[in-house]
């Protein structure tokens, strides 16, 4: 800091970039290490039942508690689960076969009270590629039903996080999203096993609460971005407004399939809104003319950001609008937590005083535009 305010830059100026650079290496750690939910297929193929299950097995293998921490950054097992990210395909499924009894006694597909045994049929491990990006492996087992067996029940511990649990090859299967340590209703192996449109659209609400608190980062400056314009309700319902209206279209039109951009180009372009908006913060007085619809527009590339999570565990046929509405409203009470926290740490205590603006404002946009600047540089070169 002594260092900064000796270049003739001013105390605040100084504390902004010392908190931006913090965050920026926070914010980036986040983003590579994230706990993502994994993703199990059930298919009753030849008698038995086969599951294939995209997994963090890294996470699994160094005994992190996975329910715990959003990012492996912050387990006590970080530095094991970066050793275990740097190995070779064929090294990390060496561990996994070591380690399969225990993490089968982990696994529960029970029929009735019976504990099915299961069986390890293969691993499939992506090349070691960029270790600071998380790395999706398959694991491939299968369990044998008793006889006479009509449904099954299954789910796994706690420690291995949440599980989105689809099953495949029937009409009108079983989806569901599993907290960690859950247990699913009975999935009938006939099929018609489909949760209600009521229950999906209830269970999709904390997934979408999820992906802005604690998942959505970027998602969060920006809604900062929009809170710090202005303390004024009327600018920050404009904003919100917009932007909310705009988010639904694209999740709706992408989740459809009837939009689709890579994420090559919306993630550096989400990136790019959160340094707009905090850059018009600094610069500006109030809400411009064309704010709201710079905000819409931006939107339209959120939207299809919220789209792509949805499409990493798919949305349940038979509840299709359920679930997207669901999952759209966690996202909006999301927001509107980040936004209260917000103005109950800051904008109701400070916001009506004379140097709101210079003091809090300001500076918070300073940091929240070059976390951006950051990222849109990350996003493009990677």
């Amino acid at each position: 800091m002594r260092i900064l305010t000796a270049f003739g830059l001013s105390k605040k100026v100084a504390f902004a970039a010392f908190l931006s650079s913090v965050l920026w290496i926070a914010g980036g750690a986040a983003r590579a290490h994230e706990v993502l939910p994994a993703i199990a297929d059930m298919t009753e193929v030849d008698g038995r039942l086969e599951f294939q299950v995209t997994v963090n097995l890294e996470g699994i293998i160094a005994g992190i508690d996975l329910t715990e921490v959003s990012d492996t950054n912050a387990a006590p097992q970080a530095a094991d689960y970066d050793a275990l990210r740097a190995e070779a395909p064929d090294v990390l499924a060496a561990d996994l076969v070591r380690m399969w009894p225990v993490i089968a006694s982990n696994i529960n597909v029970m029929d009735g009270d019976v504990k099915l045994s299961l069986e390890l049929l293969g691993i499939d491990v992506p090349e070691v590629g960029d270790v600071e990006i998380t790395r999706a492996s398959v694991l491939r087992f299968a369990a044998v039903p008793t006889a006479n067996v009509t449904d099954v029940t299954v789910g796994w511990s706690s420690a291995y996080g949440t599980l989105v649990l689809r099953q495949q090859g029937v009409e009108n299967p079983y989806t569901g999203y599993l907290e960690a340590g859950a247990t699913s209703d009975p999935i009938p192996l006939s099929g018609g096993g489909a949760v209600s449109g009521w229950q999906t659209f209830v269970d999709y609400i904390p997934i979408g609460v999820d992906h802005i608190v604690p998942k959505g980062l970027d998602h969060i400056l920006f809604v900062l971005g929009l809170f710090f314009l202005s303390m004024k309700m009327r600018p920050l319902l404009w904003q919100v407004s917009a932007f909310t209206l705009a988010h639904t279209i694209t999740l709706g039109l992408a989740s459809m399939g009837w939009v689709s951009v890579p994420g090559s180009i919306v993630e550096p372009l989400i990136a790019a809104s959160i340094v707009y908006v905090a850059v018009e913060n600094i610069l500006s007085d109030g809400l411009s003319r064309w704010r709201p619809a710079v905000v819409f527009g931006f939107g339209l590339l959120h939207g299809l950001g919220f789209a792509s999570v949805l499409g990493e565990f798919g949305l349940p046929e038979g509840a299709f609008f359920p679930a997207l509405i669901g999952f759209n409203i966690g996202v909006e009470l999301g927001q509107l937590s980040v936004i209260a926290v917000a103005f109950a740490l800051l904008g109701y205590w400070f916001g009506s005083r004379p140097w709101y603006r210079s003091r809090i404002s300001t500076p918070a946009s300073v940091v929240i535009a070059a976390i951006g600047a950051f990222w849109v540089v990350e996003r493009t070169l990677l």
